[in-house]
């Protein structure tokens, strides 16, 4: 009881800290207007008829683990209403109009009256968690009500709280699940080892999700004449340090172009000005006469990123300087070597390909220029890491189809 008053105390603090950081962040601020009057518009929409599947996604990254999950519900069963909820902003605010979903909102704070408002509004049928969404009062409710619920691309760790002594009255939670579709043999070990044996490695979601992208025809005129005969770095979800490797890069490498899409398109002036030394251009107002002269084309748009990667010759992924590395399957789908910085070790995708030899990790432009200077002595290397990245995503399909095998079962 002392623990769960500490949580209950840690979470009422932490939206007190948020409505402070409202005043003066405006990250915080969409998370605050986001949820005002949510408990209303939640029963302007659901009058205890619709029963949906209930999907939460911290943020956009598992946004596109749920995705596959959501289209196959939609493919077998259409009658099967889908809501999906948000933690964050960045992940509320790129899909609010989404329409692959039927309802999309954010998910009010885990204090216990919030939870059982929530559940007795909606009242879903069923619930999935992806990957790190623990909220120990949506568990309480939902196990209450016996309300099958379900943790999807999971993936534990050692130092995680639920494997501390400290942390057994939270584990014990854990157990309620109905279910833990996990991504590696050492989250299904770690689970067992505090009793829970309902548990598989079943992969990651994304890797249907990029396949099936990669598979639908797609032509970007804008990039076509970007690219004309040149080799193509794309460059995606870049940050500052990203940039200034690339920039760097570029200045020795006369026959390639680089595409670069930063994580916030409201960078766009920035990334501009980091490549200053080259002929830049943004996707958005450029003429074709503009496209074919650059050397640096910035996407300051969004939804286009996981398209262009097909046109690369090489791909870069940013965040592994600072945030926390990117999605580096959206690039390998297509079957190029992946480029990134060294923060890469908590992705799992990131470790598997960097031990195969078909991504790497740099830290200097020095290092980048290196490998691809042997690729270009080496034609037969650079094919060899080509089907490195084939093979690795052809390995790990199907994990959506498991997963559903089982959720059906408890589908009204």
């Amino acid at each position: 009881m002392l623990m769960l008053l500490l949580y209950t105390v840690g979470i009422f603090f932490y939206r007190c800290g948020i409505a402070i950081a409202s005043l003066f962040n405006p990250k915080a601020k969409s998370w605050e207007k986001g949820r005002k009057n949510i408990f209303e518009r939640l029963e302007q929409t659901f009058d205890g008829s619709q029963h949906p599947v209930w999907i939460h996604c911290a943020s956009l990254g598992e946004y596109e683990q749920g995705k596959p999950l959501i289209e196959k519900i939609k493919r077998e069963k259409p009658q099967t209403k889908v809501l999906v909820t948000f933690f964050s902003p960045s992940g509320y605010e790129v899909s609010k109009n989404d329409t692959l979903p039927d309802y999309i909102f954010y998910l009010p704070i885990d204090l216990r009256k919030k939870a059982k408002r929530f559940i007795s509004i909606v009242q879903p049928q069923l619930a999935v968690f992806v990957k790190y969404e623990f909220w120990f009062n949506y568990i309480y409710e939902l196990n209450k009500r016996q309300i099958p619920f379900f943790y999807i691309c999971a993936i534990f760790r050692p130092k995680q709280y639920f494997f501390r002594k400290t942390g057994q009255w939270f584990g014990k939670q854990l157990h309620k699940a109905s279910y833990f579709f996990v991504q590696n043999e050492e989250s299904r070990q770690l689970l067992a080892e505090i009793g829970i044996t309902q548990a598989e490695v079943c992969g990651d979601t994304r890797f249907d999700r990029v396949y099936d992208v990669a598979c639908q025809p797609a032509s970007i005129p804008e990039v076509e004449q970007f690219q004309q005969k040149s080799k193509l770095i794309v460059a995606g979800s870049t940050w500052q340090p990203d940039e200034k490797l690339l920039a760097d890069l570029l200045s020795k490498l006369p026959d390639f172009k680089i595409v670069v899409a930063p994580h916030e398109i409201k960078r766009s002036e920035e990334v501009s000005k980091t490549f200053s030394a080259f002929k830049t251009t943004m996707i958005t107002s450029a003429s074709e006469e503009q496209l074919a002269e650059s050397k640096v084309l910035i996407i300051n748009t969004i939804g286009l990123l996981k398209k262009i990667y097909r046109y690369g010759t090489y791909a870069f992924v940013g965040g592994a300087f600072k945030t926390g590395l990117h999605n580096i399957l959206e690039a390998a789908v297509y079957d190029i070597p992946v480029f990134f910085g060294p923060d890469y070790q908590k992705f799992n995708e990131a470790v598997m390909l960097t031990e195969r030899k078909g991504a790497f990790s740099v830290t200097n432009a020095a290092q980048m220029l290196q490998t691809i200077q042997r690729f270009s002595n080496q034609p037969e290397e650079y094919r060899k890491t080509c089907d490195i990245c084939h093979q690795y995503i052809q390995a790990n399909l199907g994990s959506c189809d498991r997963i559903y095998s089982i959720i059906q079962k408890h589908l009204i």
